[in-house]
């Protein structure tokens, strides 16, 4: 069932749109970078999380806001079943299908390559109940409500399905949320800035 955004959502989408298209062709060494190349083992840990469904034949798996495909292609990694990958950038869209048709795994078995549709998370242009697992990857925070980002997840996901969301939070432990704090608002944006050119 499609919503139909506010005012504020529609505006924030669109920063964000813009924001993500001016960096498409940097933004997966910015991810790294920035991450400290950790964010590849997170990935790698999805994959691990969704091993059953991604060994059934039968399964489809959607990442949503896939931006250049890093989540998608590491599901691919041995999977039998299909993965298709959604996001509402196209110059983002458009780097992840160069990067599945260069990076795409060689299958253990006969599969389809990696989908990709351009679809806005808030409005998945998918029926209810269609997905055995569904994944978002460093894109909930981007969303312009969280609830009703999370309950487009939900509807598109079958029941008994997995939704598996993949981001950054705050520590707990006041140590590391001290230094968590200095890195994400000291450091993080002086090497973004420099990384993106901006």
């Amino acid at each position: 069932m499609a919503r139909t955004l506010t005012d504020t959502e529609a505006a924030h989408e669109r920063a964000v749109k813009e924001m993500f298209a001016g960096i498409a062709g940097r933004y997966d060494l910015l991810n790294h970078v920035l991450s400290l190349n950790i964010d590849r083992s997170w990935r790698r840990k999805v994959r691990r999380e969704l091993a059953d469904i991604l060994s059934r034949p039968e399964s489809v798996v959607l990442d949503v806001a896939c931006g250049t495909g890093d989540l998608a292609l590491e599901l691919q990694q041995d999977a039998v079943a299909r993965v298709i990958g959604t996001d509402f950038c196209r110059p983002m869209l458009t780097i992840a299908a160069d990067k599945s048709r260069v990076q795409s795994p060689k299958p253990k078995v006969a599969r389809s390559s990696l989908a990709l549709v351009e679809s806005d998370a808030m409005n998945l242009g998918f029926s209810d109940d269609t997905f055995d697992g569904v994944t978002i990857a460093f894109g909930l925070r981007n969303l312009p409500s969280y609830e009703n980002g999370l309950r487009e997840l939900f509807r598109v996901l079958k029941p008994g399905g997995k939704l598996v969301i993949l981001e950054c939070s705050h520590p707990r432990l006041p140590v590391f949320r001290e230094l968590y704090d200095f890195y994400f608002n000291t450091v993080l944006p002086r090497i973004g800035g420099v990384v993106s050119g901006s």
